[in-house]
């Protein structure tokens, strides 16, 4: 339930924008069954808030609602484990787009490179799997494991890498964080976040000044400058989840995602990441 009296929101933040890490309710048990529909939306940060200046405060408030009101407590709780199902378009360098179904499978660890991520996608002409496991990628064909091209294995290493989670979880990893100030954009204000993981990967996240929601996230690889977008944001078992996002390429859209279900909490097979790994 959300905070009714904005005395208390603001203290609720406060506690939030200073970092306690001590801060944690018990956290309401992961329930499968629960609709992101039923769930509530965060009430915007309101005024008389405390003033955020630093990379920290941005971040540990971020946290606070992406888990609310938990933050990192619920967080780690209740995503233990992830199966999410939807659908994505990929545009391919000649303009030919593509449609998959996917089913994206994880176990959480302490740190994101330590994470096993497995990515198993349905297209209309070949079926085969991705797999994330001890910071190494190989793919599962028919069966029989196979090393990636090196364009799909880099594809699918951005998405763990520059991500939402390695915002979250900036502290677990041990990232370099900066604020690199605020820039307003078609009306809405965003914080800039520049963080750094120990592989040397960077990120900048916009983080709506409003609601702490991370709205945009860019970075450049092989001189590309990639730009990916989130939408449709609402809350699946108490923790909140972005359910459309979109990648650009420069100026060209390269990749959309919309998440049919996901689920946390329920048991993951160990097997799907190990299967013939070597």
């Amino acid at each position: 339930m959300f905070l009714s009296s904005q005395n208390i929101f603001t203290l609720a933040l406060l506690i939030g924008v200073c970092a306690i890490s001590g801060f944690a309710q018990a956290a309401t048990p992961a329930n499968p069954a629960a609709t992101p529909a039923n769930t509530p939306k965060p009430t915007p940060t309101p005024k008389g808030a405390p003033k955020v200046t630093t990379a920290e405060q941005v971040l540990e408030s971020a946290i606070f609602f992406y888990g609310f009101p938990g933050g990192r407590a619920t967080l780690n709780q209740i995503r233990k484990t992830t199966l999410e199902r939807g659908t994505a378009s990929i545009t391919a360098a000649d303009g030919r787009v593509e449609r998959a179904n996917y089913q994206r499978f994880i176990i959480r660890s302490e740190t994101l490179p330590k994470e096993k991520i497995r990515l198993d996608q349905e297209f209309p002409t070949a079926r085969y799997s991705l797999v994330f496991n001890n910071s190494k990628i190989y793919g599962v064909y028919n069966n029989s494991v196979f090393t990636p091209r090196e364009d799909a294995s880099k594809t699918f290493e951005n998405q763990i890498v520059h991500s939402i989670e390695a915002f979250l979880r900036y502290k677990e990893n041990d990232s370099k964080i900066e604020l690199a100030g605020r820039e307003k954009m078609q009306g809405v204000e965003y914080y800039l976040v520049d963080i750094t993981d120990k592989q040397e990967n960077q990120t900048r996240f916009y983080v709506s000044v409003k609601s702490f929601r991370v709205m945009m996230l860019t970075y450049a690889d092989g001189g590309v400058k990639y730009r990916r977008r989130f939408y449709d944001y609402n809350y699946a078992q108490s923790t909140l989840v972005p359910y459309r996002s979109v990648l650009w390429a420069d100026d060209k859209i390269v990749e959309e995602i919309e998440v049919g279900t996901i689920t946390f909490g329920q048991k993951v097979d160990e097997g799907l990441f190990t299967f013939n790994a070597g």
